[in-house]
């Protein structure tokens, strides 16, 4: 059989295929260009209008960087009010956590929920059943990781905190577009009375402007929440008058603090005034425990009496001892609840008040004072090492020299009755402290099995 002609030579045929690959190869390029500009132009539109929706002007973004000291950093960058609230899976876990267990549960909004007080009381509205959504900035005014553990402490238990500001209305109204919350624990703050001097704008922007963004898409939710929130027992400042009750004088703030504290209690009543808001403010005396702030006295006087470091003791200028009526952390928790279980609701409808509403204020207080100096010896006798202690005069920074609440007010109205010593009190938190710090060969075993055994 004869063997089909050799055309792999012949010069037109081989020119003729040529000029087809580079045609093919032509086409192929000019499709492949024309797909890559209508891909490049529709992600650029995308680009346009997600910065104009998320992104702040510059000139509102200098004036908050100015608004804010930087010494306090939140964990917020210009992505993050992307990437809240769009998505379906985030819509998801913010109804999945806001949606009560129990029949009549409560659906709450806790703000300052990865906060010491704010982690407590999720964790216990959500074992009863309630829904909890918590709000949190993550501020960097005690060392984040604490929070980011109470954050993970509550993801176990089905507890999703968003990350986000009180002062991001968007996000807000987006929260209560999403969620009909029942009520509001507002807990978020810019605590500490020394710090105050050093950053008095971190507390404006927080304590005050913070609240009032938060009572603003409140007033206009339907239905309206009603509001638990935090005040403080630093409102009665240079009152003298002993126990502190809620009919004292409260108009003579010692610190700024206390200050922005006493301007919250006066616009809770203007909104509820104006706008039908169901508002009950709660006093807290000095609040103590696990997962505790590091800034107050009990916890980082541990720390330095296990690092072998002097601690300073304060007397007042005329040399009395420096008081406080320590409240462990479980009784506050019981009041707050109580105060959720009794609180009226809103009267107002859309922004506008349509019955006189319920307005509340109650001291939660441990109505025992307990002097410094005996706290230091309690911690002392946990902890098996004798302190290296100072004796100092208060420095005038607006801390005040003896606290003491009067509590009948929220029994009579709530059943408070606060059970916990501070001996009892402190041996639960020194047993948390070495666990969660890996010190407890630190710890002499005799004592360390002493705290766990009180448990």
């Amino acid at each position: 059989m004869a063997s089909p002609p050799d055309t792999s030579k012949n010069p037109k045929l081989e020119r003729y295929n040529s000029y087809i690959r580079r045609l093919n190869s032509t086409k192929l390029l000019a499709a492949s260009s024309k797909l890559l500009f209508r891909v490049t132009l529709l992600v650029a539109l995308v680009l346009i209008l997600f910065f104009t929706l998320n992104y702040p002007p510059i000139s509102d973004q200098i004036t908050n960087k100015d608004n804010h000291h930087h010494h306090i950093r939140t964990t917020q960058n210009f992505l993050s009010s992307a990437f809240y609230g769009s998505g379906a899976a985030w819509e998801k876990q913010v109804r999945h956590s806001s949606t009560p267990r129990r029949p009549n549960g409560f659906s709450v909004l806790v703000t300052g929920a990865a906060g010491f007080v704010g982690t407590h009381c999720s964790l216990a509205l959500k074992k009863r059943g309630d829904g909890v959504l918590g709000l949190d900035n993550f501020n960097s005014y005690y060392d984040p990781s604490l929070k980011r553990a109470r954050q993970q402490l509550l993801k176990k238990h089905e507890i999703f905190i968003v990350e986000g500001d009180l002062n991001d209305a968007e996000l807000l109204t987006k929260l209560f577009d999403i969620v009909p919350f029942t009520h509001v624990l507002h807990l978020a703050a810019q605590a500490g009375v020394r710090y105050a001097m050093e950053n008095p704008q971190s507390y404006v922007g927080s304590n005050i402007a913070g609240f009032v963004s938060l009572l603003e898409v409140a007033k206009a939710a339907v239905p309206q929440p009603s509001i638990v929130w935090a005040s403080s027992s630093s409102v009665y400042g240079l009152n003298t008058q002993n126990p502190f009750s809620e009919s004292h004088r409260t108009d003579q703030p010692a610190s700024l603090y206390a200050a922005t504290k006493k301007a919250g209690e006066e616009i809770a009543h203007t909104y509820n005034h104006i706008y039908g808001l169901s508002i009950t403010g709660l006093r807290f005396f000095t609040v103590y425990g696990p997962w505790g702030r590091p800034d107050m006295a009990y916890f980082f006087f541990t720390k330095d009496i296990l690092q072998g470091k002097p601690i300073s003791i304060y007397q007042t200028q005329d040399g009395k001892a420096v008081a406080r009526d320590f409240t462990y952390i479980d009784d506050v928790v019981k009041g707050s609840v109580g105060a959720l279980d009794t609180a009226a609701k809103s009267t107002g409808t859309g922004g506008k008040k349509r019955a006189p509403a319920q307005l509340r204020i109650y001291n939660l207080g441990n109505t025992a004072p307990v002097p410094v100096e005996k706290l230091v010896g309690i911690l002392e006798s946990l902890l098996g090492v004798k302190a290296k202690k100072h004796v100092i005069k208060m420095p005038r920074n607006g801390d005040v020299p003896f606290t003491h609440a009067n509590v009948s007010l929220a029994y009579r109205d709530f059943g408070y009755k606060p059970t916990t010593d501070l001996a009892t009190g402190l041996r639960k938190f020194v047993k948390w402290y070495v666990s969660y710090y890996g010190m407890e060969s630190r710890v002499k075993k005799e004592i360390y099995s002493k705290t766990a055994n009180n448990e």
